[in-house]
């Protein structure tokens, strides 16, 4: 880096974004930028934002916290920032956008290069789906090549790029003297960044793309109807009244008022932003700011139907120009009226093949649904398990009135516990079932097929603590996604009224993997309750159940399913491993349940293979210790306080095709082994259970486990079934 590089300031306000927080500072901390300093408002944000802020602050020290303890909005936030900011130039980020890869470096190089008044460079939006699309005007930066610096009189077209805060940088002392900040309300940015364009003698356009401006599915909070929206006509006002203010800005003023004009149109026009009985008003505000602000000069846009709009607009003819827009809404209500239409017939096809099961559940569904009925499922209904049968059992002491039935597959219908209801899938009872209950619990999703009636209660509880990328983050790891239909997976979840976390890191990962309306529930996980009342003679009892020979340490062995593996392969050898440990110890096979074990020939009685038993809480309390690679159980097992070995001898490959949401080996809940011999040495040496493995679970649980006390299914209950708020 050159001695006379500039110094930058990232000013990122926070609020309300823990799922996307740690990809926005990744990407801005560039390690090979130290002029750097990140200014983060943490505007009084209701959930893990300050602690994620707080982390980065201890570990590097180019970034800085304030935290408020009152919600001031983005535009006071991004004030506040420039207050406390000390580089030549400033940069306002949106805390769940994020930089590209080298944008820092190539915004520095540019700055150095031109010391600008303002650079501007291009930004990509990046969708929920997956699509990266760059903008399109991004022609304006090559169309006519632009010198290296520029007034905005050498280039007005300039005013027609994006006039958000966060595609500028600009420089410091410049802002402050145009004695210009950032307005509460919506579009909070447009009184400083046409502004500052228009007064800058120093211009410089980076044709680059820098930055994702992310498209949410929920949350955005300009894509939320209402009369904020309204604030926008003031925010205009603002800059008009800086053109008065300096008369050698008067010169864009027609294409200032071109822009906002289009502005206007737009928010009233998307639908998704002033409601249809506030529009009324805010066409006639529109018209008022056309006949106050329309220069002298200014010549009728050449496009037809634009000028026709400019004189609906100037006359307030609000009655005319709805009309004209709902000829042109109604020819395009036909349009997908029709597609809906063939899509209704294919649909019902599928439906109704198989004996009629179909045509059965769309009949079942125009019944009353059974206010007191619950629909239970776990693991794509392989059986009675996890958080969805901890949840059955609560309710049937809390709320008793609920009848609970599961769904399961024929094959394991005589392994269910004595006295559970339960119909099987693809039975008249069970689409009976499904049509009609007002609440259904599930770890995974229900069928595609499943519809979601108006007043039922849908409660995903998920299964396991997500070490490896899950939902929507899938996307950036191609064998992990496995051909996965992403709009489908959304279109399952979006069912969901309540999702369950298990601590913080699911909380961030749900919210940025599963991007739906539903309730997170920071509960912990159900399932684990029963770690905290388990009894000395339960363990006991257990452990004979499992053939454990007395006196024998038994270790449980829980490897997880690998993407890149078709079929179960141990990652070190068994027999060899058990040979080693010596007669002392057993194993206790669990393989994941998307294999099939087969007949392999290992240590003979020192091998049980407990893959088909139906409660793994049942193997963690009659174990010692657990052994596994990247299983979620790890956190579940975390809870009992017992010794936890990571085999991670193939961590750098799972990362690749996975993809993990924190480094493992970095916080494990135990010894770390890459290799057989360190895998053997782990136990043979006691170090599963010395001091220092010791210390490292407790960090674990402690930043894991938190939510975990034996209560967590009566949360649940209390939440879902019986309407209580939780404290």
């Amino acid at each position: 880096m050159s001695a006379n590089q500039v110094s930058l300031s990232v000013i990122v306000p926070v609020h309300g974004v823990q799922g996307y927080l740690r990809q926005c500072l990744d990407s801005i901390l560039d390690p090979g930028c130290p002029n750097l300093e990140v200014i983060a408002v943490n505007d009084a944000s209701p959930d893990g934002c300050g602690r994620i802020l707080d982390e980065y602050a201890e570990r590097d020290p180019r970034v800085r916290v304030f935290h408020l303890e009152q919600n001031v909005g983005l535009g006071e936030a991004r004030n506040l920032g420039l207050m406390k900011a000390t580089g030549d130039y400033v940069w306002f980020f949106d805390s769940d956008d994020y930089a590209t890869e080298g944008a820092l470096q190539a915004i520095y190089d540019r700055l150095t290069e031109t010391r600008p008044d303002v650079l501007v460079f291009d930004y990509a939006r990046g969708y929920w789906h997956g699509k990266v699309q760059r903008s399109v005007i991004n022609h304006l930066f090559r169309e006519p090549p632009a010198p290296d610096v520029f007034t905005l009189a050498d280039r007005p077209s300039v005013l027609q790029l994006m006039m958000t805060a966060w595609n500028k940088a600009i420089r410091r002392e410049y802002l402050l003297d145009l004695g210009l900040r950032f307005s509460s309300g919506f579009y909070e940015d447009l009184n400083v960044t046409y502004p500052i364009l228009m007064a800058a003698e120093k211009l410089s356009l980076l044709d680059r793309n820098c930055y994702i401006y992310r498209q949410r599915r929920r949350g955005a909070i300009t894509r939320t109807a209402g009369k904020k929206h309204f604030d926008a006509f003031q925010q205009y006002e603002r800059v008009f009244a800086f053109m008065d203010a300096h008369a050698e800005t008067t010169q864009y003023r027609s294409i200032m008022f071109d822009r906002m004009m289009w502005h206007l149109l737009v928010i009233l026009e998307r639908g998704d932003r002033v409601h249809r009985k506030d529009e009324p008003a805010f066409f006639s505000g529109m018209s008022e700011t056309y006949r106050r602000f329309l220069p002298a000069d200014h010549e009728s846009p050449k496009e037809s139907s634009l000028s026709r709009k400019y004189r609906l607009i100037e006359r307030n003819a609000y009655g005319t120009f709805i009309r004209l827009r709902r000829i042109n809404a109604q020819r395009t209500k036909v349009r997908k009226r029709l597609n809906k239409v063939k899509r209704r017939v294919l649909s019902y096809r599928k439906l109704t093949k198989g004996k009629g099961r179909g045509l059965y559940y769309r009949l079942q569904r125009r019944r009353p649904i059974d206010q007191n009925l619950a629909v239970y499922g776990a693991y794509w209904y392989r059986g009675y398990a996890c958080n969805p049968a901890a949840i059955y059992e609560k309710a049937a002491e809390l709320a008793p009135h609920i009848r609970g039935v599961w769904v399961v597959k024929p094959s394991t219908v005589e392994k269910l516990p004595e006295g559970v209801d339960y119909v099987v899938a693809g039975s008249k009872k069970y689409f009976r079932a499904l049509a009609r209950a007002k609440y259904f619990v599930n770890n995974v999703n229900f069928p595609d097929y499943m519809v979601k009636r108006k007043g039922t209660v849908h409660v995903m509880t998920q299964h396991g603590t997500p070490l490896k990328k899950m939902g929507l983050d899938q996307m950036d790891s191609p064998v992990g996604a496995n051909d996965m239909d992403f709009r489908k997976l959304i279109e399952r979840s979006d069912r969901w009224d309540f999702l369950l976390s298990s601590n913080s890191l699911s909380t961030e990962a749900w919210d940025r993997g599963f991007p739906c309306r539903y309730e997170m529930l920071e509960i912990g996980y159900p399932r684990n309750d029963r770690f905290f009342r388990v009894t000395d003679r339960e363990a006991v009892r257990l452990r004979g159940e499992l053939g454990i020979p007395e006196g024998k340490k038994a270790i449980l062995y829980t490897p997880t399913h690998r993407d890149y593996m078709k079929n179960f392969t141990p990652q070190f050898d068994i027999s060899r491993f058990m040979q080693r440990l010596g007669p002392d110890y057993v194993l206790l096979l669990r393989a994941h349940y998307f294999y099939k074990v087969g007949q392999p020939e290992w240590a003979g009685d020192q091998v049980i293979d407990v893959s088909d038993h139906p409660t793994v809480e049942d193997l963690c309390i009659a174990s010692d210790a657990l052994l596994t690679d990247y299983s979620s159980i790890m956190f579940d097992y975390a809870n009992l306080d017992r010794p936890i070995v990571i085999y991670a001898n193939d961590w750098d490959t799972y990362v690749r095709t996975r993809g993990v949401n924190f480094d493992l080996t970095a916080m494990p809940p135990g010894v770390v082994a890459t290799t057989e011999d360190e895998l053997v040495e782990a136990f043979r040496s006691g170090a599963a259970w010395g001091d220092t493995a010791a210390k490292d679970r407790a960090e674990f649980r402690a930043r894991f486990c938190s939510f975990d006390d034996g209560h967590a299914a009566e949360r649940a209950v209390r939440r879902v079934f019986l309407g209580e708020k939780l404290k």
